[in-house]
């Protein structure tokens, strides 16, 4: 990552709420900082949802030219829906945000995570409950989800990453192989928990979707981006995130009137 850009994200996601202008400790230092990648590479095994076109690299050039230098270039192709990717509002929620139209402060900013992998250990049709945020927020000292967080739930799936078969539940595609999809989610009414008492910015999972495998009328989804709640999903890496003290940088692909795209999403850690 640039430098510079990167010293004006953690300008922007520490500076404000750590010190006052004056203060010393607004010196930060790169060195000071742990970054976090939460996304997955794009390639032939990265994970699509099972209706969806998966991801094809068509090499245009690679090698020498006549001139002397040496040149490389490649087409791709792929669902808005695959991999790490964002669920833009109105992928569930008529006349509500595409892609292009979500604010940056929606995507930008502090996050927690919910550690729930225990509990999904042995259950791949698992919800994340209201009473999972609840012993989280008793946990820290009682203290409330904070209006504006990015909640990211940890279901501890991202272990079986790319194995189709043990992170989605099939190995199959089409839509013949929707009833054999097993993975945790979020409870609809935990979303719509969130939304109305918490007030949350954006949702993110380390799974195919926010709605459990099994789902049939994608509720949780639904009542998010109602909301104009976007979600983030098939995230890498949260086992090395703390429950709080962290910032999320999450910049989608800007598709004009997309109702998803990939996803190059990071937490930066002081």
């Amino acid at each position: 990552m640039n430098k510079s850009l990167l010293y004006l994200l953690v300008i922007l996601c520490f500076s404000c709420k750590h010190s006052s202008p004056s203060s010393s400790n607004n010196n930060f230092s790169l060195e000071d900082l742990k970054i976090v990648d939460l996304s997955y590479d794009f390639s032939d095994s990265t994970v699509y949802w099972v209706t969806a076109k998966e991801f094809e690299l068509e090499e245009v050039s690679k090698g020498h030219t006549e001139k002397g230098y040496y040149y490389s270039a490649n087409n791709y192709a792929a669902a808005e829906h695959g991999g790490t990717h964002i669920d833009a509002p109105i992928h569930f929620a008529e006349n509500r945000q595409s892609v292009d139209e979500i604010p940056l402060e929606k995507l930008i900013g502090s996050a927690l995570k919910v550690d729930v992998s225990e509990k999904a250990k042995d259950n791949p049709d698992y919800e994340v409950s209201i009473e999972d945020f609840l012993e989280w927020e008793e946990k820290h000292k009682n203290m409330p989800i904070p209006e504006g967080s990015i909640v990211l739930l940890y279901t501890g799936f991202s272990k079986y990453y790319p194995d189709k078969m043990q992170y989605m539940g099939t190995c199959e595609r089409g839509a013949h192989a929707v009833k054999d999809l097993h993975f945790p989610g979020l409870a609809p009414d935990a979303a719509e928990w969130l939304v109305k008492n918490r007030k949350i910015n954006a949702v993110g999972i380390d799974t195919p979707s926010i709605d459990y495998g099994q789902s049939e009328y994608f509720q949780s989804h639904v009542n998010l981006m109602t909301n104009n709640v976007p979600a983030f999903e098939n995230l890498a890496n949260l086992e090395q995130l703390p429950s709080v003290g962290f910032e999320v940088v999450a910049l989608p692909m800007k598709i004009k009137g997309g109702t998803g795209a990939p996803l190059r999403i990071i937490a930066l850690l002081k």
